[in-house]
């Protein structure tokens, strides 16, 4: 394939492998291989879908009590539909379609139209505020920004005066009240009157190794940066992706994460579509309570979640498991240990020798739970995005459902490496996807160092930002992931630390305050977050929060004390009912001290231990902005928002 042919699967001459310019294009990386797989458009893998599956299911949602379904024939005639409207409204090539509401088909007929005109889509958490919409709309150049919904849109309606390329608003549920803002019916009717004269010539001018779509990272370490992914990013990944765990047309998928991340849209847009299979999307309230009616409906045969999703499955169990009979306790704890033994043998590759044990368990505890869950027929359920204590996974191994971790970023099209079943190890990121290369910079004695990345899902580059790209994409374009990690034997990998967390103390220690804060966590069980301070300190310091009620319509979190919490009060002797009572009780103080103490019994290092530490008022949150949209700590918004409580610790 070469220049010389148009579009939309054309290479173009490059003679870099990042470009931070709109229209710039990159070298294909390992294009020599003959075992390469060849470059393919995103138009191109939504036709091949339509022309070799016409009438399979491609999307479904739930409204008003009745499924709406688009085959994958649908799917394409919509995209192409909203390109031709997107186009007359004055979408330019290598300009974007900024789209901000939660998951529905809407969002990816939208993603797919940008795409098929030779735009950009361009995903903004809905959880932004407008100046954080302002500053994603203004450096992707959106000419036609895609709203949810009226509380969405207000957003965009108090920034539009500061958006000079903006042209088009449109909303794509309800009725817009505002003047000027398009319903989605008005624009598939605009898109509809429209030839396909300007489609055809637009889609022949795409070229494979440039930009289709801005992935914009969370802004946990900064301003949100533009992560420019081309078409061969897109669909190599998501071809490598569903070969590697042999995703089929038959399985399916829940979308409920956000699409603006990048793992959500890998396993929820491409993925699926490289290999024809469906996506039910889950209802507004997923992350608030509903995801698990939506789980037991569709019983997906494909799950995806971050930490804090199954970490909160695992609360709601324990708390229901303590509310059982004594007879169903017993039966309960015996099954979990049955489950964990049999799991842990067979994860480490040794012979089990449970006899009738674990098939016994299997049929009176596994199933029940699984199909309680909606997890009966998952074949795989995947976690990443952030670290999750090894408590949880042995809590779901316990109960016969292993949660396979797979890690990737923004700048990685998703995923790069993955555990699979029969090939899983506990504790690992699992060893590079197939045609992912992975090794460890500079390891010190023990084998840690920062991790690195080459394949054909490595970013173009951040849009407008040489200096950031520069940063992270070296001469010979290995991606630098800010990650610290160790090669373990067979190909594995495992993450030690993050080198933009890691905390270097007043004398020179680098101590990763994840595995400090997770220890915490599990000694004191009422903890919702912990986060050690010590950057340039003379020693550790730690601020908590406890697990408390969250309001669900605003997730912001209440005062009074969350089950898990008031459990834990109770074990301890203490009456507390709110953060209040809690932070005043001597009792709680008392308990938090020794849970501090059994903490640092477990440290390597005198300067590993935490010396000072200081619960506060209130937890954690996403409207608070101490948590970005997947759930990240966000350690340097913290470290602002309780900077007296920081400096208290230190007398400065």
């Amino acid at each position: 394939m070469t220049g010389h042919q148009t579009g939309p699967d054309q290479l173009i001459p490059a003679n870099s492998l990042w470009t931070t310019q709109p229209d710039g294009a990159v070298q294909l990386r390992e294009m020599a291989s003959s075992s390469a797989v060849p470059p393919l458009s995103v138009p191109t893998l939504l036709k091949r879908a339509a022309d070799e599956v016409p009438d399979k299911l491609a999307l479904s949602v739930k409204r008003d009590g009745v499924w709406l379904n688009w085959t994958y024939k649908e799917y394409q005639a919509a995209s192409r539909t909203v390109a031709k409207a997107f186009i007359h409204l004055g979408l330019a090539p290598y300009h974007s379609v900024g789209i901000l509401g939660f998951n529905a088909p809407e969002w990816f007929i939208a993603q797919n139209g940008a795409i098929l005109a030779h735009g950009f889509s361009a995903g903004i958490y809905t959880t932004n505020s407008p100046e954080a919409c302002l500053h994603i709309a203004r450096n992707c150049r959106a000419n036609i920004l895609v709203v949810e919904d009226e509380k969405q849109l207000d957003k965009i309606l108090q920034i539009q005066a500061d958006l000079p390329h903006l042209k088009a608003v449109v909303q794509y549920t309800g009725t817009p009240k505002k003047p000027g803002v398009i319903s989605w019916a008005q624009l598939m009717a605009l898109g509809e009157a429209q030839t396909d004269e300007e489609l055809e010539q637009r889609l022949k001018n795409i070229a494979i190794n440039q930009c289709c779509s801005l992935i914009y990272t969370s802004g946990t370490t900064g301003s949100p940066k533009g992560v420019m992914m081309s078409h061969d990013n897109f669909t190599w990944t998501a071809r490598i992706a569903t070969s590697y765990l042999r995703v089929t047309a038959e399985d399916s998928f829940i979308s409920y994460l956000p699409l603006s991340h990048s793992a959500a849209q890998m396993i929820d847009v491409w993925m699926p579509m490289a290999a024809k299979a469906t996506v039910f999307f889950a209802d507004k309230n997923a992350m608030k309570g509903s995801l698990v009616n939506t789980l037991r409906e569709v019983r997906p045969t494909f799950f995806f979640g971050v930490p804090r999703i199954f970490e909160k499955i695992q609360e709601k169990m324990v708390q229901m498991g303590k509310s059982s009979g004594a007879v169903k306790r017993l039966v309960a704890d015996w099954a979990k240990r049955t489950g964990l033994q049999h799991n842990l043998r067979t994860l480490e590759g040794q012979a089990t020798t449970d006899g009738y044990s674990y098939p016994l368990a299997k049929k009176l505890v596994f199933s029940k739970v699984k199909e309680n869950l909606g997890f009966d027929k998952c074949r795989i359920l995947g976690v990443g995005a952030a670290p999750m204590a090894k408590e949880t996974f042995e809590y779901f191994l316990s109960l016969d459902i292993p949660l396979h971790e797979c890690y990737g970023m923004s700048e990685t099209s998703g995923p790069h490496t993955g555990n699979r079943p029969g090939q899983h190890r506990l504790g690992s990121i699992g060893p590079s996807l197939d045609g992912c290369h992975t090794k460890i910079h500079e390891p010190d004695p023990d084998g840690n160092g920062e991790v690195l990345m080459s394949s054909r899902n490595i970013m173009m580059g951040y849009l407008f930002n040489e200096d950031k790209t520069k940063e992270v994409i070296d001469d010979e374009g290995w991606l630098h992931s800010g990650d610290i990690g160790k090669e373990l034997t067979d190909g594995y990998y495992k993450i030690t630390g993050r080198i933009k967390e890691l905390i270097i103390t007043a004398g020179g220690e680098n101590i990763p305050p994840v595995l400090i804060e997770d220890v915490l966590k599990k000694e004191i069980p009422a903890l919702s977050n912990a986060m050690v301070i010590g950057d340039k300190k003379k020693f550790l310091s730690c601020l908590l929060t406890l697990k408390v009620d969250v309001d669900p319509d605003t997730l912001e979190p209440k005062s009074t004390l969350a089950p898990p919490a008031l459990d834990w009060c109770k074990d301890i002797g203490s009456k507390a009912k709110t953060i209040e009572d809690a932070v005043n009780d001597d009792i709680v103080r008392k308990a938090i001290q020794e849970g501090v103490d059994r903490t640092n019994q477990q440290s390597t290092s005198n300067a590993q231990r935490i010396q000072k530490w200081n619960l506060l008022p209130t937890d954690f949150s996403v409207p608070g902005g101490e948590l970005g949209p997947t759930l990240k700590l966000k350690r340097h918004f913290v470290e602002k928002r309780f900077d007296t409580q920081i400096r208290n610790f230190y007398n400065c």
